[in-house]
């Protein structure tokens, strides 16, 4: 069995990397690369790989760095299935027709200026069309669910707590009658985030495959960060400017308005200053994503859906709005009035997000906040290394406004969080391979898992290749006992899933029969009720099982 890491080995955006075995090929992730034109030239690059004999693709979640090149991936010809959570399906439909459609606008204008110049058109990467077909791929699968990939490879999705829907991956691959455990964790997020649960432990694997874009530094406690927030946004209002968060539509922007919605229930002493300020979320696909928030309550953590249980809608509040339209988007930057603007994308090099740095850099009352991680060579990046001037539609903008940068509302775990969840392995791997890092992450990360940990660990270098050595494997029955752990718990999510939709029915008939708003929040209360109880069955009956077979 081998390994070839092709996106993401040497940098934090191009995910993609291939497991093979003697008769099989799968892919985990096929991601596009993001933050500068250096890096986004490699998109072009061929596949190192037949896309035709790839079996399918494992997708940990819907950041484009992780997705966005399943489109061309079908375009040259992959066939097979796209296993990701239903969450991440969902996103999915958004994701990659918007990222079709930039592709198909950029060469549309590229295309411009050849034929100008007596050169040939520009071909997009890809199409609305490849976008389409990728989507029909898609199969999606619940968390705690053991599939089939292969007649050598089954997995399963844990939540990795990262952006809805995000998986860590378990795969167990059977060579020969052993079977061999690779954990695929994607991005891994915080613990005691609000929305989503945390980033799940486990116990064993033979090789892991892990994220490590914060392995050099610690994040501000969420807390902190939200105070360091408001008083942002407190200065900023009373010396006349805007606050300008270029966010990430999936992910960033929900956590931004739960957090905003918190805030200003539960401080009551700024409100006559922060009911003034008005909370724009101006980008079509952040508003599309946060209605998919709304409709997947199932993933998200306890106390946010007690407080829907409860009537409150955690991602809404009186002065927050959406700007949908480009003539809303415009209009935002003539309203002279202190406002909030929360536009993606999150690392300032595509989007309505350019326009709003355009109007605002230059004006030293705004702050342009950071809450993600910045990309080498993004636009981002460089306005956070201190850059003086930059260039935005072919005119030299001034930067006068304050730069801050807030870390501590990243979706991806800081240092201490990888190196606590590599902690939950029980026993250790063969190999741990860190990926999606740049260099300085990676190697201090590296250094750190081995001396406390003592598990072996490859920084791995770039574009590179390794082969599975031999180590001991699981025998057939460690491993069904290892993939059949929480199966009670997948079936009762099944049947979760299919109460869900004779909800889902009975709403959209109470809709069309004039159900009032009261009477549909109540059912969709029930919803929630009945599955928070009965995932608290499964627990229990997993619990009771694991007892059993230990006796």
């Amino acid at each position: 069995m081998k390994i070839q890491f092709l996106g993401a080995a040497d940098c934090v955006t191009g995910s993609c990397h291939l497991l093979s075995t003697d008769n099989h090929q799968i892919l985990l992730d096929c991601g596009m690369f993001q933050g500068g034109k250096a890096l986004e030239s490699r998109n072009d690059d061929p596949f190192p790989f037949d896309p035709k004999k790839i079996d399918c693709v494992i997708v940990s979640h819907a950041h484009v760095d992780h997705s966005g090149r399943l489109p061309l991936l079908v375009k040259q010809g992959f066939s097979g299935p796209i296993y990701c959570t239903d969450a991440t399906a969902d996103l999915l439909t958004i994701m990659l027709p918007d990222s079709a459609h930039i592709q198909e606008s950029d060469a549309e204008r590229a295309s411009r200026k050849a034929l100008r110049r007596g050169e040939e058109p520009v071909e997009p990467l890809y199409t609305m069309a490849d976008a389409d077909a990728a989507l029909k791929l898609i199969r999606p699968v619940l968390y705690d669910t053991l599939f089939e990939i292969n007649d050598q490879m089954k997995a399963c999705f844990n939540e990795a707590g990262h952006i809805l829907g995000s998986a860590i991956t378990e795969i167990w691959v059977t060579e020969e009658n052993e079977t061999k455990k690779i954990v695929y964790t994607g991005d891994i997020g915080m613990s005691d985030r609000p929305i989503l649960r945390d980033p799940k432990k486990i116990k064993k694997a033979d090789y892991v495959i892990m994220e490590s874009t914060y392995g050099d530094r610690l994040h501000e406690g969420n807390k902190e960060c939200l105070e360091q927030l408001i008083q942002v946004i407190l200065r900023t209002v009373k010396r006349g400017g805007n606050v300008v968060i270029p966010a990430f539509a999936v992910g960033r922007t929900q956590e931004l308005i739960y957090e905003l919605n918190i805030y200003y229930e539960d401080h009551p002493e700024y409100r006559s200053i922060l009911d003034r300020v008005d909370v724009y979320i101006d980008s079509p696909m952040a508003i599309s994503t946060t209605e998919i928030f709304r409709r997947n309550a199932q993933v998200f953590d306890d106390a946010t859906r007690d407080r829907i249980l409860s009537g409150d809608n955690p991602l809404d509040f009186k002065n927050l709005y959406f700007s949908r339209t480009a003539d809303e988007s415009k209009a935002l930057n003539q309203d002279k009035r202190p406002k909030i603007l929360i536009a993606a994308s999150g690392m300032c090099d595509a989007g309505r997000i350019r326009h709003h740095l355009k109007h605002n850099l230059w004006n030293k009352n705004s702050t342009i906040v950071f809450v993600g991680y910045q990309a080498e060579g993004s636009l981002g990046r460089m306005l956070l290394d201190g850059a003086k001037k930059v260039t935005l539609f072919g005119e030299k903008i001034a930067v006068n406004a304050e730069v801050v940068r807030l870390e501590g509302f990243s979706g991806h775990g800081d240092q201490k969080a990888l190196v606590d969840w590599v902690k939950g392995i029980q026993k250790a791997p063969r190999q741990i391979f860190l990926v999606h890092g740049e260099e300085p992450a990676k190697d201090i990360l590296h250094d750190l898992i081995e001396k406390e940990t003592g598990y072996p660990c490859v920084a791995v270098p770039g574009v590179s290749a390794f082969t599975l050595a031999d180590v001991p494997r699981m025998n057939r029955q460690e491993a069904q006992l290892d993939m059949t752990e929480g199966a009670e718990a997948a079936a009762i999510l099944e049947k979760i899933q299919a109460v869900q939709e004779h909800l889902s029915s009975l709403l959209e008939a109470g809709l069309e029969e004039g159900l009032s708003g009261e009477r549909r929040t109540a059912l969709m209360a029930q919803a929630l009720q009945l599955e928070k109880d009965t995932l608290n069955l499964g627990m229990l009956l997993s619990a009771w099982d694991q007892q059993m077979t230990v006796e």
